[in-house]
């Protein structure tokens, strides 16, 4: 019996599952791939800092995990938190397509039988066709942390493994500490995964929990692996401490390691996790191993898993990052014009990136040309307009202004200078003030506009919450009679920056507004020493290029 539900535009698919163990219907079809991709997003990347989901998050990316080709999806600890046995009772009725649940913990406690451990009985409950569990490869921690012995140690493992198996689980074996385990003792960490392997594990997964080991160490170790232990295939989870996530997993990778484990955007404890999104193009353009059907999708899932964990977009990230594609220097731009892989180490597209021209001081001609050409004013090389259009960038950004994140100001710019610009409205005058009372009563922030739309003025006073709150609302009320549409565009992002600091409060500022409509967005920027003239030349532009990109579109 299936239904559904509608959650935040995302259609989610309910199925139905009648019994703990898992019945064939309900297992995903799973696809045998030389390399297969473990996602532990809902379980280690929500112990980074600043990385929360609420239970719905986590069944919405997990769906979104499973439409993008993932093969494992770790969902969290069972039993850890009431969060966790929430969404493995909600899982258990997801209907993915491709990828497989796996419910994580850890193996059965010393000196107690794996029948009667409270929490490997919650791996069971939580109905997940994979189970993974980690134990101690490093002897330090079996002495001093879990207080047992080196054998006791060994067949908690042994005995954990065998056990899921018996219950017909598929099993993933952590081993925690495996790369510091090693390089202390080989034959006692090498021995816990034989262990591992005599209870059945279906993959032996050797940890750099401390994130402190080289790609070179790696790979030895992996080969070393690989060779004492040749009949069940081993995976690398890997943690960021030394910027060395991503290239650690590909170590294991040539090794002949079989799995990766990782994180969307690499979100995880301390500095972050493998990071998928850097290791699955590269697995898939650089390597030749796919691992996923639709790698231009891979943009799109690093936002949505940003945007809902409520995480800022980095915009450097490889890959994925607004700037991965982005030219500046004239030169290059120059180059990217006429062959793009002569900047462009992959085409963006395969990856659901764009190129980005930046316009700045250290633009060429190139760079005008080409954002001309997406406005459809296209310009001739060397023409007088493309010259004047590139000089007075250079005379802004001298005062202070940007443009890489301000695209609709430098539209506007370019507009005024091919005298394509007609002004929608022409300020008269505008006043603000802050009143804070002592009495208790709450602080009235003002804002007064008078404006002319042809001949015809509009004077109008409005209250915000900040005078740049107040600024914006008296300027929308005063146009509303004249462009109704405006009502449609929103204030999406406000940032204040110093241009320079030598001038203490006296300083330039620069303002950048992001604006958008509702199907896309743009940036405006405004440059003054007052930050409220500097907001308002901002404000102002972010609403004149929505009538002016109107307007063109009507003329269309």
């Amino acid at each position: 019996m299936a239904a559904g539900f509608f959650v935040g535009g995302l259609d989610v698919q309910i199925v139905g599952c009648p019994s703990l163990e898992i019945p064939l219907a309900c297992a995903p079809r799973h696809e045998m791939k030389s390399v297969s991709l473990y996602d532990t997003t809902l379980r280690d990347g929500t112990q980074g800092e600043g990385f929360q989901l609420s239970m719905l998050d986590k069944l919405r990316i997990a769906q979104r995990l499973d439409a993008f080709g993932v093969d494992y999806i770790e969902g969290g600890w069972p039993g850890s938190n009431p969060k966790d046995i929430e969404f493995f009772q909600e899982a258990a009725k997801l209907d993915l397509k491709h990828a497989r649940l796996a419910a994580f913990g850890s193996t059965r406690r010393a000196n107690v039988a794996v029948e009667e451990d409270g929490q490997v009985k919650l791996l069971l409950e939580a109905s997940t066709p994979v189970v993974t569990i980690f134990g101690k490869s490093w002897e330090l921690q079996v002495t001093e942390v879990l207080r047992t012995t080196v054998e006791e140690n060994q067949a908690m493992i042994r005995d954990t493994c065998r056990h899921l198996k018996e219950h017909g689980r598929e099993v993933v074996y952590d081993a925690e500490h495996f790369f510091d385990g090693f390089k202390d003792s080989p034959e006692h960490a090498l021995a816990t995964l034989q262990a591992a392997a005599d209870g059945g594990a279906d993959c032996l997964v050797l940890c750099d929990t401390n994130g402190g080991t080289l790609p070179s160490e790696i790979m030895q170790i992996c080969m070393q692996v690989k060779e004492r232990i040749p009949d069940t295939p081993f995976g690398i989870h890997t943690h960021n401490d030394c910027e060395l996530g991503v290239a650690n997993a590909i170590a294991a990778v040539k090794a002949g390691g079989a799995q990766i484990q990782g994180t969307i955007n690499g979100y995880g404890e301390r500095t972050g996790n493998c990071n998928l999104t850097s290791v699955i193009p590269i697995l898939q353009l650089k390597m030749g191993i796919e691992v996923v059907p639709n790698l231009e999708g891979l943009q799109a899932l690093s936002h949505f898993v940003d945007d809902i964990s409520n995480n800022p977009h980095f915009a450097r990230a490889p890959f994925v990052g607004r700037t991965a594609f982005a030219h500046k220097g004239g030169m290059h731009v120059n180059a990217v014009q006429k062959l793009a892989r002569s900047y462009e180490h992959i085409e963006p597209g395969k990856v659901g990136n764009t190129q980005q021209i930046l316009v700045s001081e250290l633009s060429g001609q190139s760079n005008i040309l080409i954002k001309a050409e997406q406005l459809g004013v296209p310009l001739e090389k060397g023409s007088d307009e493309a010259k004047a259009i590139l000089a007075r960038v250079k005379e802004l950004e001298n005062e202070g202004y940007s443009f890489e994140a301000a695209g609709g100001s430098l539209e506007l710019l370019i507009l005024r200078q091919l005298e394509r610009y007609e002004k929608p409205f022409e300020l008269k005058e505008f006043h603000t003030s802050y009143r804070l009372y002592r009495d208790g009563h709450q602080p009235v922030c003002e804002a007064t506009v008078k404006i002319f739309v042809g001949d015809e003025a509009e004077y109008i006073v409005d209250e915000g919450h900040g005078v740049v709150n107040a600024l914006d609302r008296a300027l929308r009320k005063a146009l509303i009679r004249f462009y109704p549409e405006i009502e449609e565009v929103s204030l999406l992002d406000y940032k204040v920056r110093i241009v320079d600091g030598h001038d203490a409060t006296a300083a330039r500022t620069r303002v950048l507004v992001v604006s958008g409509d509702g199907d896309s967005s743009w940036g405006t920027v405004g440059v003054s020493e007052n930050v409220i003239e500097a907001s308002w030349i901002a404000i102002v532009d972010g609403i004149d290029l929505f009538l002016q990109r109107r307007r063109r579109a009507g003329q269309a």
